[in-house]
This record gives C-alpha cells, sequence and structure tokens, in this order.
C-alpha cells in the first residue's frame, strides 16, 4: 500500500503538502536512471559542468517570492528574513572557483621515465538526505561539489519541507542539467534504509539527528558506503572578561534565537566570564524583549512557529525540568502573547543552571539558551567540552593569540572568534563526537564526493 508523506504547516496546524512515498521498486528503477546518466555527465568537461550548476543556481534565485512563502508555511521561518539566497549564492560561487584547482590531478612526477599522478573521480551516486531547518543551504553544501565532480545526486528532503526538492530538481532542470542526473524522491524510513542495505548509493550526506545518523550507519554496515554525518549540536559560547560586551551580546543572541533556535551551529549555552557576567545577562534579557513573536507572514515578526508542535514541546520540557530544578526563567511568558502551547514557542534565558540540567547538555534547537558565570579560561574550556557534541564555538576576546590557545583545547568542528552561527565555505564544514563524521564545503568537500585513482605510467621498457 502506498504510504501518503505530510507537511503539517507550523503556522495553522494545516497539511500544507502531502506526497506519496515511492514503493522499493520504484525508487530502484529511479536510481538506476541515475546512474546511467552520471556516466554522460562526468565525461563532460568540468568547465560545462561548474557552468550548468551556476545556471541552476541562478534559475533558482528566480523562483526568489515563491520560495520564501513555501518555507514561511513548511517550517515557519518569518518571510522578513528572505530565503537563504545569500548563503546558497556565497557557497555555490566558492565552490565553484575552487573546483580546477580542487579536481585536478596531483602530479607526483612527469618525467621522461614517469608520469605519476593521483587522479580525482567522482564516487557515482551521490545521495543527499536533507534537513528541514535550512533546507537548501544544507542541501547546497554536498548538491553542488557533487555535481561539479561529475555524480549524480538523489535528494531526500525532510517531511517538514517536501517542496524544497522539487523547487531545486525545477531549477536545475530550466537550466538544462541532464535529464534523470538530479532527483527529488519522497521516501519512507523503511524503503531508505533498504536502499542504502542494498548499496544503492556510493556516498550519503545526512544532516538531521544523532539516532538518525546512527540508523543510517547500521543500514550502510558492511556495504563500504562513504558517510558524511552532520548530527546534533549544542554550541557554546565564551565570553571573556576583555570582550566587546554589546557586540558579544548582540551576536550570542542572535545566534541563540534566530530561526527559532532552529540552526545546526546556533549557540545553546553561554559562559561569562564573572567580571562581565551581571552586565551581560541583563543587556541579553534586554535584547530578547526586543523580539516579536508571531505569525511569519507579518512584517514585525522576528520569530514564528517552530517547525512542528512536538519539536516545540521539547523545548518546552527542558524549561520545565531546569526551573523545577532551580533554574530562574528572565523572560515573563507575558511579554510574547502568541505563544499558543504549541508550535509557537515564547524565547527563554535561563540562570543558575548547571549541567544536571538536560537543557545544558541535551541539544535544544529552540529559542532557549542557558547563562552561567566561570572564573576563567580553564574553567571555560572545561564546560565547554563537557557535553556529547562538538560542532562549533564561539570565543569573544580582543585577543586573537588567546583565542587559538583556548580553540586548541576545544572539542569542536570550528573556532569562531568574534562571531557565531556562520558557515564559512572556504572552511571545512565538521564536527566531532556525537555531532558526527565527515566534511562538507572547502576542498575537502570535493573530496568527500570523490575517490583518489592512482596512475602509474612508466614511459620506457628498461
Amino acid at each position: 500500500m502506498t504510504k501518503m508523506i505530510q507537511c503539517i504547516s507550523p503556522v495553522d496546524g494545516r497539511v500544507y503538502a502531502e506526497r506519496a512515498g515511492l514503493s522499493l521498486a520504484e525508487a530502484e528503477a529511479l536510481i538506476a536512471r541515475a546512474r546511467v546518466a552520471q556516466a554522460d555527465w562526468a565525461a563532460r568537461p568540468l568547465e560545462e559542468r561548474i557552468a550548468l550548476v551556476k545556471a541552476g543556481i541562478a534559475q533558482l534565485n528566480e523562483m526568489k517570492d515563491q520560495v520564501v512563502e513555501e518555507l514561511a508555511w513548511q517550517m515557519g521561518r518569518p518571510t522578513r528574513f528572505g530565503g537563504e539566497f545569500g548563503g546558497v549564492n556565497d557557497r555555490t560561487a566558492y565552490m565553484a572557483e575552487i573546483a580546477p584547482s580542487a579536481l585536478a590531478p596531483m602530479v607526483v612526477e612527469d618525467s621522461e621515465r614517469f608520469r605519476r599522478l593521483i587522479a580525482r573521480e567522482p564516487v557515482g551516486v551521490v545521495f543527499i538526505i536533507a534537513p528541514w531547518n535550512y533546507p537548501y543551504l544544507t542541501t547546497v553544501n554536498t548538491l553542488v561539489p557533487a555535481l561539479i565532480a561529475g555524480n549524480a545526486v538523489v535528494l531526500k528532503h525532510a517531511t517538514q519541507t517536501m517542496l524544497v526538492g522539487e523547487r531545486l530538481v525545477e531549477a536545475f532542470a530550466a537550466a538544462g542539467l541532464p535529464e534523470d542526473l538530479f532527483l527529488n524522491v519522497n521516501l519512507t524510513h523503511e524503503v531508505t534504509e533498504a536502499l542504502i542495505q542494498a548499496r544503492a548509493f556510493n556516498f550519503i550526506n545526512f544532516t538531521g539527528s544523532v539516532g538518525g545518523g546512527q540508523a543510517i550507519e547500521r543500514a550502510a554496515a558492511g556495504t563500504f558506503t562513504g558517510l558524511g554525518l552532520e548530527l546534533g549540536g549544542k554550541d557554546p559560547g565564551y565570553v571573556m572578561d576583555d570582550a566587546d560586551l554589546d557586540a558579544a551580546v548582540d551576536s550570542l543572541m542572535d545566534g541563540a534565537m534566530f530561526n527559532a533556535g532552529q540552526c545546526c551551529c546556533g549557540i545553546e549555552r553561554i559562559y561569562v566570564h564573572e567580571s562581565l557576567y551581571d552586565a551581560f545577562v541583563e543587556k541579553a534579557v534586554a535584547w530578547v524583549k526586543t523580539l516579536k513573536l508571531g505569525n511569519p507572514f507579518e512584517p514585525e515578526s522576528t520569530l514564528g512557529p517552530m517547525a512542528n508542535k512536538r519539536f516545540a514541546r521539547v523545548v518546552r520540557d527542558q524549561i520545565a525540568e531546569a526551573v523545577a530544578e532551580g533554574a530562574v526563567p528572565l523572560i515573563a511568558p507575558a511579554l510574547f502573547p502568541a505563544d499558543d502551547g504549541e508550535a509557537y514557542l515564547a524565547p527563554q534565558i535561563l540562570v543558575n543552571v548547571n549541567h544536571e540540567m538536560r537543557v545544558m547538555r541535551e541539544e535544544s534547537f529552540g529559542p532557549v539558551v542557558g547563562i552561567m558565570s566561570v572564573k576563567d579560561d580553564a574553567e571555560a574550556i572545561a564546560a565547554m567540552n563537557d557535553s556529547p557534541y562538538g560542532l562549533t564555538c564561539s570565543l569573544w576576546t580582543a585577543d586573537p593569540a588567546r583565542a587559538e590557545a583556548v580553540g586548541a583545547q576545544l572539542q569542536t568542528g570550528t573556532v569562531f572568534m568574534n562571531r557565531c552561527d556562520y558557515l564559512d565555505p572556504a572552511l571545512c564544514w565538521t564536527g566531532c563526537k556525537d555531532t558526527g563524521r565527515g566534511g562538507s564545503l572547502s576542498v575537502l568537500g570535493y573530496y568527500a564526493v570523490t575517490r583518489p585513482k592512482s596512475y602509474h605510467l612508466k614511459k620506457v621498457t628498461k
């Protein structure tokens, strides 16, 4: 029996979109077509592939109004913030620019006697399992280098943003990408796991929960399929005694609250040097009070609903447990009357928190942040490392050398100084511990979707 997959809009709770999930046989037939298309695509000159990928992103930009409206309905982001086009365009431009050098052979020797080199070949069919929180950005991280490198791509989007894959495929088709090279699929978890177990793909990039990553690893066990896994996060900020206080408050609170806190590298816990703690907390509370929770289509709304009421329930439960254990909430719910007890959730700042509380240890992925005082760098480092996750950290100081010294002691994928909640396409996007493994973007992003092939060519017979 065909299973219908539904997107429930957090804006008003209605079924916004639904699609039939593919059967295993239907999915296998599509992937077989993609594999055929990939061989011809890989044979095309690199400059042609780059031009077509850039044209596909240009076509997506032409769909901006539609994309922004659909994103608000699907996952609740206020339309005032537009889509994700700034990051999509920047990442595409950078990855296109470095493609010739990133994919160029590494020539060890080219003499009268030998030509020895290491080439990069596309892996074949790349499977992207994309999340709902930044559905275009997270897809582009792998889609662009995968296609440019000569792969075919099969995209499965989160149910919450199921229309994103359709728009991307539509844009690339309009740009002239060969048929069957880039396919969007709607799949159940069961069919997805069966395809992975059957070695249907040559590389899988997944962005999502730790549990989802574990399920993919189990399904891929013994297949030797390459995996890129960006999983949970509990990213910390540390405000040192020499920090620019106003800049730290503005950036860290935006990093904690933007997109209703639903950011992979959003700030979920903040440690402040004791000399600045009281002032930081006071300014942070004032900052949050300027936010406006409401319908994402209203221009004054700076916070929309969380993507699903069950996500909001997790955050509410964490806050309630922390308060019961002694945490102090600083934001009165009455300041945000749009909080409906379901998907619309008021932001919250918690103090008097500790690492025994779930809100300081488990991923919240919502508009809540705990703030703690620390006496020195050593205490802050211990607190930041006291987490099962390791994606990014944000250090606030006037001293770059101090930031590097602290960063070297942190178990994290990226160290930021005086900024946060950002992704630099020139640097590898990666994590450690339960945040997963692998890396996208940068030169290393191309290495993830290609394999090395060595050539040892002896030009003489003696």
